[in-house]
């Protein structure tokens, strides 16, 4: 279970900034923590500049976890994923997003802004936060992620 206490980082680019913005109206009201790495309009801005700025502080372990959104999702997943430490998620349902904390320890969430419905979206980012990690044979294969052959 997430602790609300524990700050949850947040950015997007123009295409996932409504989608951001639902997010973090619903979860602030719920009593999560956030930071918000923007971008702050519909006005049309560079995916990379924000996921990077949220793939490098999750990679420093200045946040848990965070949710990164675009257009499509892949973008931003692109760019969060170039962090040794981050193992991002592309996911346009609430399965994904479970299974993908369950078996790969995804510490970011993409999510496609233009794809993914409100209440899908909030199923799941509550279900990236809550599920845990089974480890196991999970574990081994996650340590295999960040190493290059």
């Amino acid at each position: 279970m997430w602790d609300k206490s524990q700050p949850l980082a947040l950015a997007s680019d123009h295409a996932g900034f409504e989608l951001k913005s639902f997010l973090i109206k619903v979860l602030s009201s719920e009593g999560y923590q956030l930071h918000d790495f923007g971008t702050g309009s519909t006005e049309s801005v560079d995916y990379p500049d924000y996921a990077h700025n949220l793939g490098k502080a999750v990679n420093d372990g200045v946040f848990l976890r965070g949710i990164a959104i675009c257009g499509s999702g892949n973008g931003v997943n692109m760019v969060v994923n170039k962090y040794p430490g981050v193992r991002g998620a592309l996911c346009w349902n609430s399965e994904q997003a479970e299974l993908t904390r369950r078996h790969n320890d995804a510490n970011i969430l993409s999510l496609p802004g233009r794809f993914i419905d409100y209440d899908d979206a909030i199923k799941a980012v509550k279900l990236f936060l809550n599920t845990g990690f089974e480890g196991g044979r999970h574990q081994m294969r996650t340590e295999k992620i960040s190493h290059l052959l």
